[in-house]
Formats: C-alpha cells, sequence, structure tokens
C-alpha cells in the first residue's frame, strides 16, 4: 500500500477515535443526551412556588396567597375508550362545551400532544373534593394546585397590582423561566418586584412507561431541584393613611400622595378612582378586568393611576419652584419688588393681581400670579435676545428637582411630565409663522408662544402629583431628595437597591429656599390656606388652583409638616373641584395630622371629603364632549337606571352587594341590547 494512503487511513481512524471517545463521555460520564434519547420516557414536573407575600410598613399583610385548583388535559394519554358523558358530568359541563374546549388548546401556539395543557381553571375546594376521588378513572385529566393571591385589603388595587398568564411577550422576554400557563406580575408592585415575589420552580424528572404512566422518579432524584418560595416584601405604605387617602377620593378623579422627605419612603400613592385588588380572582377575573380597562365612562379609567401617570398643570403650586429658579439664575432675590399694583401687564395681556407690589414672601402668602408672571418673564430675557436659551438654564434647574423627568424609581408605571426646553418655544413659534407667512426667527415672542405662563403653573407644564411631592421634599430639605421608593425592605433586609441610597442635590444653592419656606408657613399663618391651620402640628403649604380647558378649575395642594423639621409631604390634585384650599388642602393637612399626632383630631375635615361628589362636574363634561363629537344621545328610563347602577358600583365596597349590582347591570343591557321599538298599528 502506498504511503500516501496509510497517512489518510490514519487520519481516518485517528477521527473516528477522537469522535467515539467524546460519544462515549457523554453518554456513560453525562445525561445530557440521555435526558434528551429518554425524552419521551422522561418528564420533568414544575413545582410552582408560593408567590412572596406584601406587607406594609407597619406589618400588615395586604397581599397573601391561597391555594387555586386546575384541570390539566394531556392528549398522549387520551385512551380510545374515554367516556366523555361521564367525564362532562363529573366536571358539570356540556358535551359540546368539552368539544369546544379541547379544540381552542389544540389551536394554542404552544400545545403539545405531550404537554399538560389548562382545560379548567379556578376550581373550589368543594369542587376539587368531589372529583378527585374519580378523576383517576380519565388519565388524560389530573387536578394540578397552583397558588393564587389572596387580598386582605379592599382598596390599592393599582398601587399593589395584580398577576395573570404569560402572554406571547412574557414568554419572548424570559422564554428560560416561563412556560404557557405560568403567572406574572403584570403591574402595580407584583410587576415592578416580578423576580423578588416569583421565587424559583421547583423540577422533578419523573419516568414514564410506554403508555407515559408514573414509574418513579429519575436516577432516584439526583437530578430533581426544590422550589424557591418568593421573597416577602414590606412595602413604604403606611395602608391606614393609604385607606383613609383612598376613602376621601370616592366620586372624585385624582390623588394623593406622601412621603417622608427625609429617607423618599412612599407613605401613600392614592389614586381615584381606586380598585377593590380582589376582583383581580376567582373565576371572573379576566371579564373584571377587561370592565375595569373598558370603564371609560366620565372619563372614569380606573387602571389608569393618576399618582405617577396623569400629569397636570401645577397651578400656583409652582411658583415655589419658579422662585427658587429665578433667584439661583439671578434674575430677581427675596427683597425684589414687580410693578404688581394694577396686575400683570404685557404686550396686551392683563392678569390680575393679588397683593400690590410686595417681595417674595407676601407674595407667596397671597400667591400673587403677577408676581412670578414677571419672576418667569425675567428668566426669559436673561439672555437679550434669546430667550431659548433662558429657559434652557430654567429647565436645567428644574430637571435637578426630578420634574420633567422620569425618577427612575422602583415603580412599574409613570409619567415624566413636562417642562419645555428652548427648542420647543423655537419650533412652536416657527409654526406660528408659517401660519402668518412670517419666516423663521429664533427670538421667539413669549407671548405668542403662550411661555410667559409658565411661572404660575399654567401654560406647558406638566407634572405627576409624585414628582410635585418630590420638589416639595428638595424644598423643604433646602436643596436634596432621595428618589421616593415604594418597597422598604426585602425578606426582612433593607431594600439594597442603591438607587435609593443616593441623596440627589438640586443646583439651586441652599440660602435661596430659606424665603421660600418663609412664604409656605406665612401661607397657613395669614395666606390662603390659613383655614386648614392646627393647634397640634405647624405647616408649610402652597395651594394652586389649575385652569384646565375641560370645564371647572383642578384644586391642587401641596404641603409638608410639621415646619421646623418636616417628616412628612402631602400632594392632592382634585380634578375639577375648584379652590385649593377648599377641596385639596382638607385631603392634604388631614393626611398629615394622622401620620404625625396618631389620631383624627379634625374629623369634620375628613367627612367633608368623604361626603362630596364631583360626578356631577364629570357627567356634564361627558355629555359635552359627546354633543361635540355628535355622538349624544338622550337616555331612556333604563339607560338612566343603567346609568345610576354604573354609579353605584364605582363606590360601592361590599362584595355581596357588587355582585348583585353586576347582575342587575348586566341583564340590564341584554334588554337594551335586544330592545326593539315596536311598529304602531295603523
Amino acid at each position: 500500500m502506498k504511503p500516501q494512503y496509510l497517512k489518510i487511513i490514519a487520519v481516518l481512524v485517528l477521527i473516528a477515535v477522537i469522535f467515539i471517545a467524546r460519544l462515549a463521555y457523554l453518554q456513560l460520564f453525562t445525561d445530557r443526551y440521555a435526558l434528551n434519547a429518554a425524552n419521551t420516557s422522561i418528564k420533568i414536573d414544575y413545582v410552582i412556588p408560593q408567590r412572596g407575600v406584601i406587607f406594609d410598613r407597619n406589618g400588615k399583610i395586604m397581599v397573601g396567597n391561597q391555594p387555586a385548583y386546575e384541570v390539566s388535559y394531556t392528549q398522549a394519554l387520551m385512551r380510545p375508550d374515554f367516556d366523555t358523558l361521564s367525564f362532562c358530568g363529573l366536571l358539570g359541563i356540556s358535551e359540546a362545551e368539552f368539544v369546544g374546549k379541547i379544540n381552542a388548546l389544540k389551536k394554542e401556539k404552544y400545545y403539545s400532544k405531550l404537554t399538560p395543557m389548562t382545560f379548567m381553571k379556578n376550581l373550589s375546594r368543594e369542587e376539587v373534593a368531589r372529583i378527585q376521588e374519580i378523576i383517576f378513572k380519565f388519565p388524560a385529566f389530573s387536578i394540578v394546585q397552583r397558588p393564587q393571591r389572596q387580598y386582605e385589603v379592599s382598596t390599592s388595587g393599582n398601587l399593589l397590582g395584580y398577576t395573570n398568564e404569560v402572554g406571547e411577550r412574557d414568554l419572548k422576554k424570559d422564554s428560560i423561566y416561563y412556560r404557557p400557563g405560568d403567572f406574572i406580575g403584570k403591574s402595580g408592585v407584583e410587576k415592578a418586584y416580578e423576580k423578588e415575589l416569583r421565587g424559583e420552580k421547583g423540577m422533578r424528572y419523573i419516568q414514564k412507561d410506554i403508555k407515559l404512566r408514573d414509574i418513579g422518579s429519575y436516577k432516584n432524584g439526583e437530578l430533581d431541584k426544590e422550589e424557591i418560595t418568593g421573597k416577602d416584601i414590606t412595602l413604604t405604605i403606611d395602608y391606614d393613611l393609604q385607606r383613609m387617602a383612598e376613602e376621601m377620593l370616592v366620586n372624585k378623579q385624582g390623588a394623593i400622595v406622601a412621603l417622608d422627605p427625609n429617607t423618599g419612603e412612599i407613605l401613600v400613592m392614592a389614586t381615584g378612582p381606586d380598585i377593590d385588588p380582589n376582583v383581580f380572582t376567582g373565576p371572573d377575573k379576566s371579564r373584571n378586568l377587561y370592565r375595569l380597562q373598558m370603564d371609560t365612562i366620565y372619563n372614569n379609567r380606573p387602571t389608569f393611576d393618576r399618582s405617577i401617570q396623569a400629569a397636570y398643570p401645577p397651578g400656583s403650586t409652582f411658583k415655589l419652584l419658579t422662585a427658587a429658579a429665578a433667584m439661583q439664575m439671578g434674575v430677581m432675590d427675596e427683597n425684589t419688588i414687580f410693578p404688581c399694583g394694577g396686575g400683570f401687564n404685557y404686550k396686551g395681556l392683563r392678569i390680575k393681581g393679588h397683593g400690590g407690589a410686595d417681595p417674595l414672601i407676601p407674595a407667596i402668602q397671597v400667591s400673587s400670579n403677577c408676581y412670578f408672571s414677571y419672576a418667569y418673564l425675567a428668566i426669559l430675557n436673561k439672555y437679550p435676545g434669546d430667550p431659548g436659551r433662558g429657559v434652557d438654564e430654567w429647565k436645567k434647574i428644574m430637571s435637578s428637582f426630578g420634574v420633567g423627568e422620569f425618577l427612575n424609581n422602583d415603580l412599574a408605571v409613570g409619567s415624566k411630565g413636562r417642562i419645555p426646553s428652548g427648542e420647543f418655544y423655537e419650533k412652536r413659534m416657527e409654526t406660528i409663522n408659517k401660519a402668518i407667512g412670517r419666516g423663521r426667527v429664533k427670538n421667539w415672542d413669549p407671548l405668542a408662544t403662550g411661555a410667559v405662563f409658565n411661572g404660575m403653573g399654567q401654560g406647558d407644564v406638566l407634572l405627576t402629583p409624585l414628582q410635585m411631592a418630590n420638589s416639595v421634599a428638595a424644598i423643604v430639605n433646602k436643596g436634596w431628595y432621595y428618589t421616593p421608593h415604594i418597597v422598604k425592605s426585602i425578606d426582612g433586609k433593607p431594600n439594597p437597591d442603591p438607587r435609593f441610597k443616593k441623596k440627589h442635590q438640586t443646583l439651586v444653592n441652599p440660602k435661596h429656599f430659606d424665603p421660600i419656606i418663609k412664604g409656605m408657613e406665612a401661607v397657613v399663618l395669614n395666606g390662603t390656606a390659613r383655614g386648614l391651620k392646627s393647634s397640634d402640628f405647624t405647616q408649610l403649604a402652597k395651594t394652586g388652583t389649575a385652569q384646565v380647558p375641560q370645564g371647572k378649575d383642578n384644586s391642587i395642594f401641596v404641603m409638608a409638616a410639621p415646619a421646623d423639621k418636616p417628616r412628612i409631604v402631602v400632594v392632592a390634585v382634585m380634578e375639577h373641584a375648584g379652590f385649593g384650599a377648599t377641596w385639596a388642602g382638607p385631603a392634604s393637612t388631614v393626611i398629615a395630622e394622622k401620620y404625625l399626632t396618631g389620631d383624627l383630631k379634625r374629623e369634620h375635615l375628613y367627612k367633608k371629603m368623604i361626603g362630596a361628589s364631583f360626578m356631577p362636574e364629570y357627567k356634564r363634561q361627558w355629555v359635552a364632549d359627546l354633543k361635540r363629537k355628535g355622538l349624544y344621545k338622550e337616555p331612556n328610563t333604563d339607560s338612566l337606571i343603567l346609568r345610576g347602577i354604573e354609579d353605584s358600583l364605582k363606590t360601592v365596597q361590599n362584595n355581596n352587594v357588587r355582585a348583585t349590582l353586576l347582575y342587575k347591570r348586566d341583564s340590564l343591557r341584554i334588554r337594551l341590547q335586544n330592545y326593539k321599538p315596536k311598529t304602531p298599528k295603523k
């Protein structure tokens, strides 16, 4: 044999030896290919762990767990002699329902003959007890226990959130952990802290026979993995305060937020309308969720968390930040006096003034629109001929307070609000110039663009209630704040997130906050909030009455207490309610009173809030909007009754009463849908 052929044969033999050695290693010393080869005889049973419990800051359980039961279906275990009628009788369903469920499962994207699929959900303990001794006769079906959330509170549904089955997006995002039928946090704390709350699944390798029946664990359980229970979470929320805030928001749209300015811990994050989280459990869960998401009557939107998602014109409460920025930019100081004797006058625009030609502290006390409009105009004119430069410097200062920016906290959703830039107004002026046939100019007009109104919190400034609270914390701390956050500890250990340990400094010199704080104190002692003064604790405050195009003004109030060393900041926004001191003010001050004194001493303010309803104003706006769109129809008697039931559902807390109302509402809706006017006889 020629030498070159020997070399070729030697190379081939060497490759064969390497291949055989590698194959022997994989088969004899690892389980990787053994498991794959035995794919039809070894199955993995996943053990779903209990989710972590959610507590409030005082140790009250807000969300726990309870067992939920399902019936699963595996097509590969279906027998030819399956008794459909007996099985349907066992589960209390019709044969048509049975066929429909099986066909629906087969159409699911992740359907497999070998994989157990959920056939029926939300079985009660009584149903499980009735069928568990008989279901063994139907090997394709089995009872599966899955933990389900149990809510120990009746408010704060948006804050806590809910869990639901994973969707296509969830599976794409984390296909390693989640499988079809698994549950995941979909909103609120449940979503934000999903990885901590969910725990880790356990795995049991089960050996099957040729008919896929269990014959014992694989390798005596050496490969099994124990499940790890989810971590318990303690919120920063004080539920007693939270519940009180939610009660004061009944029949109102708006929000109440409170936080500790010394730590950034959120004490209250209430939104109106509120959601009872118990609607997120039980057999009607999906239908309830759909109803909540579709509820837009009177612009209700209960799943829209107004405390962190709604961005409002802050009204006169923004004057505090206007003063801070103007002093930092050097266009005024605390002794500056603007010509406010006859109000604010600029290029034909006149804004009625409050008070006279006063310095800063009295201007805050009486909430002078004139004073802060002139202060903002001074900001715009800091760089003559280039107002955009002044706006950009102002915006940079505002951003250091956490307004107009995402706060980068541990909340599942949120809005960054809006603090406009110089470019924002350049583009607006360009649009105006095009409309009137004029070329582009850099020196845009503060009046034509509406920028001049920003100083008093109208114009183009939009803030969320949480941002308002955070900016007030920065003011009373004289220039610093911690990022607001919702979780205090995880499994009994302080929240390790480094974002909440960093002290943020604003761009305003601490000395400029002293006159602002004195002005806030004067607001309560002798100013626009003097009616809310308490003999039990001192307060710093600012009222706000923000004009909105839809109708009645928004009522806004920001405060901190006690005045010498604040331990709580409270912000309230009541949509279309009127004056800040009349509605948002009482809601804020009773929250502070309860937190600081442990008691509710001015009960009349609390009763005033829980007894008030702004629904007539919301209804008026809703009807007016429908009429503008040509969609309004005069309601008949049944429709009026239906509307009354809908209004009752927004306020009732009793689950039995709620169920009765839902039944009546649905019955009435069916009647209206099937109603056909009778043809009059000739």
